[in-house]
């Protein structure tokens, strides 16, 4: 999995970015079809940092975005919101797969009534 790091509007540090990292490869273990991390740090209201954090899963992408008075308030905010999308859709996901499967048991036990 690939995960980028960009910044807009100034740099963070080499610290900074390795504890992000670090936090963003825990959504691995909420949904492991994750193909790419993509956060982008806009810091032109230095006062309210805010992050956009784009993940791209198999067959869907997902985004969310925060804004906070400090860095990593943002980014603790985002990644929770992003948490929260990837555990409905791997729930989505498994209750798709459970329910798919009653159907088609159940749409072979059905007989025609007999003609006497």
């Amino acid at each position: 999995m690939q995960i980028n790091i960009s910044t807009r509007h100034g740099h963070v540090s080499e610290g900074t970015r390795a504890k992000v990292t670090e936090k963003l490869q825990r959504l691995i273990r909420f949904y492991d079809r994750l193909s790419a991390i993509e956060l982008t740090i806009d810091l032109e209201h230095r006062e309210t940092p805010g992050v956009d954090l784009r993940v791209s899963a198999k067959q869907k992408d997902f985004v969310a975005t925060a804004r906070a008075e400090e860095l990593m308030a943002s980014i603790d905010q985002v990644v929770d919101k992003m948490e929260q999308q990837l555990r409905k859709h791997k729930e989505r996901v498994r209750s798709r797969h459970r329910n798919s499967g009653h159907r088609e048991q159940g749409a072979g036990n059905h007989r025609r009534a007999e003609n006497p």
